[in-house]
């Protein structure tokens, strides 16, 4: 089974505004940790960037934060919709690499993370949020989101994976 792991909107005008370092680096921490395991076996790793609204902007403005790793085999998809998936090539990317499981990080859990989760699940694949690797300047929407969705921790990445 092929994995991918999308992660969401961890850009300096999003994510640096509205989120205190020490949450940051927690998610960053388990966000880079999945990427890497996924990485190192083949997998893929896809950063999305939202780029509406940002015509006027600097490319630093929607630049992602230099706390997510990065590599040069990941793929970058900009989308302009809180559903990563809606008018980008997203799914035709997943699907030509045979990724069936998506894991889902990134910010934030009740907006661009949900649609995205839903977005997957209308497509076919089996999303899964992970585990301390979501964020939101609503704490409550990070637990609900937790709650009422599939979610997977980074020691069953691991032992999937591996």
């Amino acid at each position: 089974m092929r994995v991918g792991l999308l992660i969401v909107d961890m850009q300096e005008s999003i994510v640096r505004k509205k989120m205190d370092q020490t949450s940051i680096d927690h998610a960053c921490e388990y966000i880079n940790h999945v990427a890497n395991v996924l990485r190192l076996n083949d997998h893929m790793v896809v950063h999305i960037q939202d780029v509406e609204g940002m015509e006027e902007a600097e490319p630093e403005e929607y630049r992602i934060i230099p706390e997510v790793d990065m590599n040069e085999k990941d793929l970058k998809v900009t989308k302009a919709a809180s559903n990563a998936f809606w008018q980008t090539d997203l799914e035709r990317k997943l699907k030509s690499h045979g990724v069936e499981l998506l894991i889902i990080a990134g910010f934030a859990a009740e907006e661009c993370v949900l649609f995205t989760y839903n977005g997957a699940m209308e497509r076919g694949f089996m999303p899964v949020m992970l585990q301390n690797g979501i964020l939101s300047t609503h704490h409550e929407a990070v637990t609900s989101t937790y709650r009422d969705r599939n979610v997977i921790s980074y020691p069953v990445v691991d032992y999937l994976i591996q």
